[in-house]
């Protein structure tokens, strides 16, 4: 097969291809003579576990009620999405979470596979709706009790209590533990006392909380009979029915944002706000008419982080939906590539579809590859969600599980939404710059996913932690000879390595073809060894450098963290990355169509190697690839991009998007018609007999 990035200098015979040069690839699965993907099946497999009421969220959002209008203004804006959450509340999209007795439908799983679906319609429709069910009303359902649930949760699933989350600060995001909001209990009058002692303590960035929030779930440091027992939940009334502020509640718009401004973010402050005892959401922590407080959690770290887990399906939501805009970039951006002709031989030929061109499939389908993964990673997760929300799999040990795995895909799924949406409007030249296309606005309003529901190196931090916590387990209890044992195959490992015993062994076996070996090399089983064994030796050799650590002062300890928190926070970048690999493949081992199987194997591969190649400098500088072999990684891969090329449509296709859905006019097939017009133009020209002779040509 050609390699994708060399094009022969001589007119290709291939009647599939222009003359002059294009690469000799097919521009469709039918013409390949290759196995194809069964469509269908691949739509059911990416969808995922809640496949139809995913498909019921796409169909609703068919409705152009729901479409994000580009040039309105904000305030319009702001005007539509609240209309489109009252819609969504007609069609039970409210709903799904909640308990039955409330007129909920008690799905957790599926809850979130719909919401995630609205990023299709408009992202400002997703995030709002996240903001009123997914944290204001899973606050209170969440963190709340049965008295806090008979009393606000029907109206909140309805929308006639509208409302914000409170936890992050001006001056503490990330930093939850930190936030300097007060709620000092009075026992005289059984109230708690909230209260912003100084600017930096504003609540901020609220979704709801500059126009339309009536109340809001408050994160505030708990005091009582002078001790601070840390953060916990609140519920506070903000506004009147006229929608004006409460005595002693204040705020501020945020006004104009990078994106998602159909959403009324703000900023919200309290000057010593009294409210009910009983308001305090006291599912984890209680304070009796007394003063007197207890908690079923006697640890205030685990009672902390108990809390905060409660609401980890933003993380689990924004993965999805992360990924499903990535995928509608792509099928943008691909659809486009398939159509859009640019330069011809210089020979008269027809002009070259965009796609044909190695560095058009080098852009686009290591990432269509990338997104791949993410659906098959995203409904693990969901499924693992769903299992300890919905009570079947609810243990401390599956609910850390939960935290750590949706805290590794969702800095990996938003990154690379900025990445792949960017590259995608620059693969659509002009047209993709349109806010027609969709690109622009797509970038714009997930730019912020990246920060949402915790900043994406904070969350890989808590992955590398608890990677590291995994390691050390290992050894507890650990007697002398298994220390022992660990320490030769430690050290045997950095001489087998280090020395170049596997990189000779490598290079012996690629005496022979490189094209051949590299394939053979670095098939499925060869890539996981590569992928977990860089986790692995990357949290080996960091919990290394860490041991002295254990017996330093405060100050030396965090100086030696310090100082290797980038190289842990890769680490955990790596481990997420090894999780996508590992989904991938296992839904592949579930497909039972031959041909389907043989072109995701060779997705899967495309995904694999672009990420040994994105580390390759590692790979070598650890020994674990020769020299040989990675020289061979990209030209692999150029040949996947090729081999893949004739099914770029089809597995785009397989998203499921429909035309509503997609609202691109570039992707539309508009421009087919207007390449076609084009050739016909020139043909009927060339027929005639009246086509100008070329500057060129007169001067022969």
């Amino acid at each position: 097969m050609t390699d994708a990035a060399v094009r022969s200098k001589k007119p290709a015979t291939n009647t599939r291809t222009p003359a002059g040069g294009a690469p000799t690839a097919a521009h469709t699965a039918d013409e390949a003579h290759e196995p194809r993907i069964d469509v269908p099946a691949v739509t059911d497999a990416l969808l995922g576990t809640w496949a139809e009421t995913r498909r019921t969220a796409r169909e609703m959002i068919k409705n152009p009620a729901f479409w994000r209008v580009e040039g309105q203004s904000m305030a319009d804006h702001r005007e539509r999405v609240l209309g489109q959450l009252r819609l969504l509340v007609e069609n039970d999209g409210s709903r799904r979470a909640f308990p039955e007795e409330y007129g909920g439908l008690n799905d957790n799983g599926a809850n979130l596979a719909g919401f995630m679906e609205l990023v299709l319609a408009d992202p400002s429709l997703q995030i709002k709706s996240g903001v009123q069910w997914g944290l204001f009303g899973s606050a209170i359902y969440q963190l709340g009790t049965k008295p806090h649930h008979d009393a606000w949760l029907r109206d909140v699933i309805s929308l006639d209590l509208p409302g914000a989350f409170a936890m992050t600060e001006t001056g503490h995001g990330s930093d939850v533990a930190a936030i300097g909001t007060t709620a000092t209990y009075d026992p005289d009058t059984e109230e708690f006392v909230i209260h912003t002692p100084f600017r930096g303590a504003w609540k901020d960035y609220l979704g709801n909380a500059a126009l339309h929030g009536k109340a809001a779930t408050v994160f505030a440091q708990l005091i009582t009979g002078g001790v601070n027992y840390g953060v916990h939940c609140f519920f506070v009334p903000l506004r009147d029915d006229e929608g004006h502020f409460l005595p002693g509640v204040g705020g501020e718009d945020d006004g104009v944002k990078g994106g998602l401004n159909g959403i009324d973010n703000g900023r919200l402050h309290f000057d010593h706000v009294r409210i009910p005892r009983t308001n305090l959401l006291n599912r984890y922590g209680d304070v009796a008419p007394d003063g007197t407080y207890s908690s079923e959690i006697p640890s205030p770290g685990r009672r902390f982080f108990t809390m905060l887990g409660a609401l980890v399906q933003g993380r689990v939501s924004l993965d999805g939906a992360a990924t499903t805009g990535t995928a509608l970039a792509l099928y943008i951006a691909l659809t486009y590539a398939n159509q859009r002709r640019q330069f011809d031989s210089g020979a008269g030929s027809d002009e070259v579809v965009l796609l044909d061109y190695g560095k058009h499939q080098r852009r686009l389908l290591p990432r269509l590859a990338q997104v791949y993964a993410q659906f098959f990673a995203n409904d693990e997760l969901l499924q693992k969600f769903d299992g300890v929300f919905g009570g079947s799999a609810d243990t401390p040990a599956e609910r850390e599980d939960l935290e750590t795995l949706a805290a590794a895909l969702k800095p990996l799924s938003t990154w690379n939404a900025l990445d792949t949406i960017q590259e995608c409007r620059e693969a659509c030249g002009g047209a993709g710059f349109l806010a027609e296309n969709r690109l622009v606005g797509l970038h714009h309003d997930l730019d912020v996913y990246v920060t949402f529901e915790g900043d994406n190196n904070v969350l890989l931090q808590l992955v590398g932690k608890r990677l590291l916590s995994d390691f050390a387990q290992q050894f507890k209890g650990a007697d002398a000879a298994k220390l022992a044992t660990f320490a030769a195959r430690q050290t045997a490992g950095k001489v087998f390595h280090g020395a170049g015993l596997r990189q000779l062994g490598q290079a012996v076996a690629d005496l022979g073809s490189p094209a051949r070996s590299v394939e053979l090399g670095l098939r499925e089983e060869q890539q996981h060894e590569l992928l977990a064994g860089r986790v692995e030796q990357m949290i080996s050799d960091i919990a290394g450098r860490l041991r002295p650590a254990a017996k330093a002062g405060p100050a030396e300890a965090a100086a030696i963290f310090n100082a290797n928190q980038a190289e842990l926070i890769e680490a955990a970048r790596a481990h997420g990355e090894l999780l996508q690999w590992e989904a991938f493949s296992d839904g592949i081992r579930r497909t039972t169509d031959d041909g389907t199987r043989r072109v995701l194997t060779w997705l899967r591969d495309l995904f694999g190697l672009s990420l040994i190649e994105k580390h390759l400098a590692w790979y070598l500088m650890n020994g674990r690839l020769s020299t040989q072999r990675a020289a061979t990684v990209g030209r692999y891969i150029d040949r996947l991009c090729l081999r893949l090329r004739p099914h770029a449509q089809d597995l785009v296709d397989a998203f499921g998007f429909a035309p509503e859905h997609v609202r691109a006019p570039i992707a539309s097939g508009a421009e087919r018609e207007r390449q076609d017009e084009a050739r016909a133009h020139y043909a009927a020209l060339a027929a005639s007999g009246a086509a100008p002779v070329s500057e060129k040509a007169a001067k022969k």
